[in-house]
């Protein structure tokens, strides 16, 4: 798990920020609170909080911080092979945007997927807008995390690769400059446990509870 404060991936743009804001500076103070405003925004963003996540097999914890923008019933879901509910958390750019391993268990599937950049707010932007799809299994259990980009979000980071074993909590990837994060589960294996326009954390939040035996 990475235990920067700031994610690395941020490193360039709070560096560029620096400089223009010392260069601005120089011809006046004034004119460099701009930069600086944007600089200290691109510091926040890029923050990866340090969070003591209580590990639970039978949890299914929050990918992301945010909100809860819906909970779609799916009658079939193409890689899981099963029905499965599919719930939309959606990112602010004041959210932190490191994205968290919601089980413990084995990367069986990886997909990156070129798209469209609609705002990540909008019910069709998880069908059009680029997205990379992380698929987790847990014994008998198979759930999906997609990264979703955003209008202003072009960017999807991850740190993982198939066969990998994720710790649940850990940090695997982040979305740069808001987004949305969607978890999809089978709906015969979990019992949902947040509804629409909760505030969720990433890590902390249980999302949903297994209702079946499950072995790891």
């Amino acid at each position: 798990m990475r235990s920067f404060i700031i994610s690395p991936e941020g490193l360039p743009y709070i560096f560029i920020g620096m400089v223009i804001t010392g260069l601005t500076a120089l011809v006046s103070p004034l004119w460099s609170l701009g930069p600086l405003v944007l600089t200290l925004f691109t510091i926040c963003f890029f923050r990866n909080p340090q969070r003591k996540v209580e590990i639970n097999d039978n949890n299914i914890l929050s990918p992301a911080d945010g909100k809860v923008l819906s909970i779609e019933k799916l009658n079939y879901d193409d890689i899981l092979k099963c029905q499965a509910y599919k719930i939309s958390i959606f990112l602010s750019i004041f959210n932190v945007h490191v994205n968290r391993v919601p089980i413990s268990g084995t990367v069986f599937y990886k997909k990156y997927v070129p798209g469209k950049f609609f705002p990540a707010f909008k019910s069709h932007a998880s069908a059009y807008n680029e997205r990379n799809i992380i698929g987790i299994n847990y014994g008998n259990l198979n759930l999906l995390v997609i990264q979703i980009t955003g209008f202003i979000a072009r960017r999807i980071v991850d740190w993982i690769k198939v066969g990998e074993y994720l710790p649940q909590g850990n940090t695997f990837g982040l979305i740069k400059f808001g987004s949305c994060t969607e978890i999809v589960i089978p709906a015969n294996q979990i019992s949902i446990n947040v509804t629409v326009g909760d505030k969720v954390k990433g890590g902390k939040t249980i999302i949903g509870v297994i209702t079946n035996e499950t072995s790891g």
